[in-house]
């Protein structure tokens, strides 16, 4: 069963009008996408989870959670680099679940090569998976949210969002220019009711990789060194709920003791 730490009463105020909404997450993996998800399907909205067809299998274990907590959550297999099958998606669940209020694009993406052992190929499948993705997932939003002047539109950044590093060619490029989508958007749309903001990931998350293959960064779990993915989610709650004359463009997380 699914953990919430929430006021009930307040959360059953705000359900009133959350459950008539639906809340898309792209890239809802086991850490911080999970971890996303969940937490606004314990808000009241009918939370629709995507990840490629070959990771349906998490997925339906990740709405069969929700689902076991007497929550709302439609599971979607879709690939955000293809533009069709986003279409059709944002359509369907739109018209069959419940009006968009929320999307949050929140893939992965992140690999290391020299800059000589680069290709081409790793280049374009990186900034086409955290970029153009990115792009497609948010023109289609927008779509939706316009004519009714609400949502929000999230974006999930990283340190490399902001500072290339060696061996992060392909990722900082992408994630630079996710960052700078999210900013154009939300100049063009905030002045229409539409809350676009970006988050910068800055550090590690509590993941099995991470405990795996980075055992010493992971002992420092212990100490709050990394992130904890539910304490991510409830980051992007509290900004999705602002009041709009108090819009936050832009928020970076990290461990207290993580430099930067």
């Amino acid at each position: 069963m699914l953990s919430f730490n929430h006021n009930r009463k307040t959360a059953a105020i705000l359900m009133k009008d959350y459950t008539k909404f639906s809340a898309i997450i792209i890239g809802a993996g086991v850490s911080t996408g999970g971890a996303l998800t969940k937490k606004f399907a314990s808000m009241g909205y009918h939370v629709c989870p995507v990840r490629r067809e070959r990771n349906f299998n998490e997925l339906e274990s990740l709405t069969n959670e929700i689902q076991a907590a007497g929550l709302q959550a439609t599971p979607f297999g879709v690939d955000a680099r293809d533009e069709d099958a986003i279409k059709t998606m944002f359509q369907e669940v739109e018209t069959n679940i419940a009006p968009i209020d929320v999307v949050i694009f929140n893939p992965g993406a992140n690999v290391f090569f020299p800059i000589t052992e680069t290709t081409a190929r790793v280049y374009r499948k990186v900034w086409e998976m955290a970029a153009f993705g990115g792009f497609l997932t948010g023109k289609e939003a927008a779509k939706y949210m316009l004519p009714r002047g609400r949502g929000s539109i999230f974006f999930t950044g990283a340190t490399a969002s902001v500072r290339g590093g060696a061996g992060f060619s392909a990722f900082s490029g992408a994630k630079f220019a996710l960052r700078s989508l999210s900013q154009s958007m939300a100049r063009e749309l905030g002045p229409q009711g539409i809350h676009v903001a970006h988050f910068i990931i800055d550090g590690a998350i509590d993941t099995p990789f991470i405990q795996e293959n980075f055992p010493e960064t992971y002992a420092l779990k212990e100490k709050n060194g990394i992130l904890q993915p539910t304490e991510i989610a409830e980051a992007y709650w509290s900004v999705h709920v602002q009041h709009p004359s108090a819009w936050t463009q832009e928020m970076d997380l990290r461990p207290y003791m993580e430099k930067f």
